[in-house]
């Protein structure tokens, strides 16, 4: 509507939406999380007491370093690995793409925590090994006793990167095959070599895909580590959590120390995914920042004010009562 006088339009007046049932559900929640706080506050059974006593003790301090220790190193481990897997299952060569899809078939179809039970068993399978040439008496390297090479931490290092490998073979092809065929075309055609194109063209586009499913990879990776008992290890969180326990028979306030500690990780663990996503997302979207918007403003003639005159309706050299 408009004044027949004036000829501009009036104002219009914008009434917000009300949604009562919003503030409703609100309140429910809110209600019946402070129901549960409070149960499990005054509820001896959490043992309180012991849980401020343990949640600093240096031996959880150590296990968390052991914790973060094992879930690197297996990542490392398994991220060279996941490449080299998905490299074999993207090759023509039908040996390489069939040994990758054994080894995928392997490592994904039975549970890691029985695999950790059977590198804990190898040096119990294997208590002799040679290195030599078959169906002779040469021989280049030969262990007796393979036991004197048991190291249960490394043990849980391995069986935790090969089981992880599979997983990351093919989020890393995925990677890979979501670049369109056209790129790796155009970097050949202006002579790199497969290595450059790879570098240089591919995996830059192909990381926005590889990093979020690694950085889920690595926190599942850590909680994971508290299967390495079944080696056994008992250094990380869990472990530690239950050897306290199996002394002072109090399980359930130790229990809630590691979960702490992992949650504690966990959250350092997906600032640091998420600053990392946003690193390796930049130019995937057309919605422009603040700082874009101004170098276009500044490319078009236009200073900041004069676009935000332009966007309020007016033209850049127009004032309130006249024109420049």
């Amino acid at each position: 509507m408009s004044s027949p006088e004036s000829g501009t339009p009036k104002p219009i007046k914008a009434v917000p939406l009300r949604h009562p049932w919003r503030w409703v559900s609100a309140a429910v929640v809110l209600v019946l999380t402070f129901l549960f706080v409070w149960g499990a506050a005054t509820n001896p059974a959490y043992g309180w007491d012991t849980y401020g006593r343990y949640l600093f003790d240096t031996r959880f301090g150590t296990a968390a370093f052991y914790t973060i220790a094992l879930t690197l190193l297996s990542m490392i481990l398994a991220v060279i690995l996941g490449v080299l897997l998905s490299v074999m299952r993207m090759s023509s060569n039908p040996v390489l793409k069939s040994v990758a899809w054994v080894y995928l078939w392997i490592f994904r179809g039975t549970p890691v925590y029985v695999q950790l039970l059977f590198w804990g068993l190898i040096f119990t399978i294997y208590r002799q090994v040679q290195f030599g040439i078959p169906f002779t008496d040469i021989q280049f390297i030969r262990f007796d006793d393979t036991m004197v090479l048991y190291s249960a931490f490394w043990l849980a290092v391995v069986g935790l990167a090969m089981n992880e490998a599979a997983y990351m073979a093919e989020i890393v092809r995925a990677g890979i095959s979501s670049v369109p065929e056209g790129q790796a075309e155009a970097s050949t055609a202006l002579g790199m070599s497969w290595g450059q194109t790879m570098r240089r063209t591919v995996l830059p586009q192909a990381m926005r895909v590889i990093i979020p499913p690694t950085g889920n990879e690595f926190i599942s990776m850590l909680k994971t580590t508290s299967l390495v008992v079944a080696i056994p290890f008992s250094g990380e969180l869990y472990g530690q959590a239950r050897d306290i326990s199996g002394v002072n028979f109090q399980p359930i306030p130790l229990l809630m120390v590691a979960a702490t500690w992992y949650l504690v990780i966990t959250s350092v663990l997906m600032v640091g995914q998420h600053y990392l996503e946003k690193r390796f997302s930049r130019g995937a979207t057309r919605q422009l920042t603040a700082k874009q918007l101004r170098a276009l403003a500044d490319a078009d003639g236009l200073t900041p004010s004069g676009l935000a005159a332009a966007e309020a309706g007016g033209t850049p050299g127009q004032k309130s009562g006249g024109t420049a």
